[in-house]
């Protein structure tokens, strides 16, 4: 027995990974740029399958070229440079289509140190994840800059004014201009708190603290909230159907959740805002639900995308609410997702587990 599990260990250890299960594109050829090998992720991203390729000439098949036209393979120059050259960085190149990638290569050379090359395997990805990004950041800064512009504009303002004529003002007049620079800054707050959140997100380093968690009873402080800043108690409505199992969540992150939900039904919906809590096979679901117009079906998977607003610019927010949202849910193991209401309008459903309690 004991003999048995040697072997089987010994084999596991001598796996070898196929070249399909890597999730970029790879190319190997020669020492003279003939290809040897293609992975199902290169044939994903350029079209050319492995028999298409196999024995051909890199140049043949692959035709990277850089912004100003140049043939990569010729000045990448295999022979060329110190004989201790071993890689080439990734570069932004273009295929013969136009379409933009990110290839890098290493110089397999026998012995690794100073030896003749052997082989060079040529790496790709699809460049366009890394566009999204920058157009990401810079879609971020120019939201920020927009955001905190009009309300520091009009903190300064007051504050300014009120320093350089206290006395003329009466003292209602002094109030407004009061009430008036503390709801800015509180738009700032939110506008930093947000932005921390979209990083934690994106970073992986959100933290769920659990503990039993009444979701009835949060969505009930939340809709009072919503009262006591003045919509009418009309306007929402509480279902609760059937007996809800124990839940282990983040209360203060489902607090955030339910309200970033009823504020963006509330700024582009219409009627009642419905919230319905019912249990599921292995949870709880939640619906956020009014009676507007509801979202298109093709735009059903933009609204949990950073700065998606809709056909509703005009009506304010930074669009990142729904984003947190779905990280805040997923971040506990949940799922969310949008579709058209009973009554029309949008309703968001969200399911978490049971969960279990942290104890580190």
């Amino acid at each position: 027995m004991h003999g048995e599990h040697t072997d089987e260990r010994s084999a596991d250890s001598a796996c070898v990974i196929d070249v399909d299960e890597l999730p970029d594109g790879l190319v190997v050829t020669d020492r003279d740029g003939h290809v040897l090998a293609v992975n199902r992720a290169a044939t994903r991203l350029t079209g050319v399958t492995r028999d298409q390729a196999a024995g051909r000439h890199l140049r043949d098949v692959f035709s990277f070229h850089d912004h100003d036209g140049r043939d990569w393979w010729k000045w990448f120059d295999t022979y060329g440079g110190l004989p201790t050259r071993s890689r080439q960085p990734e570069l932004p190149l273009r295929t013969p289509g136009g379409q933009e990638m990110l290839v890098a290569a290493r110089l397999v050379r026998r012995p690794e140190r100073g030896g003749e090359i052997v082989r060079v395997v040529i790496t790709m990805r699809d460049a366009g994840a890394r566009a999204r990004l920058e157009r990401s950041r810079a879609d971020l800064v120019s939201t920020v800059a927009h955001e905190l512009r009009s309300p520091l504009t009009s903190v300064k303002g007051f504050t300014a004014t009120l320093l350089a004529k206290w006395t003329r003002f009466t003292d209602n007049q002094k109030l407004v201009m009061l009430e008036t620079v503390n709801a800015d800054a509180d738009r700032v707050t939110r506008l930093i708190t947000e932005l921390l959140d979209v990083s934690r997100i994106e970073s992986g380093r959100l933290e769920i603290h659990r503990q039993v968690v009444d979701i009835p009873a949060r969505a009930r402080k939340v809709i009072a909230g919503r009262v006591a800043a003045g919509e009418p108690e009309d306007r929402f409505r509480l279902e609760v159907l059937g007996e809800l199992p124990e839940t282990w969540l983040d209360q203060d992150k489902i607090d955030q959740v339910l309200a970033n939900l009823l504020e963006n039904a509330v700024r582009h919906g219409r009627g009642t805002v419905t919230v319905a809590i019912e249990p599921n096979e292995w949870g709880v679901t939640v619906s956020v639900r009014d009676q507007g117009e509801g979202i298109p079906p093709e735009l059903a998977t933009r609204v949990f995308r950073q700065f998606w607003r809709g056909n509703a610019r005009r009506r304010g927010g930074t669009g990142l609410g729904l984003f947190i949202v779905k990280g805040l849910i997923e971040a506990h193991g949940g799922t969310i997702s949008v579709q058209r209401g009973p009554e029309g309008g949008a309703e968001f459903r969200f399911m978490v587990p049971t969960g279990t309690p942290d104890f580190a």
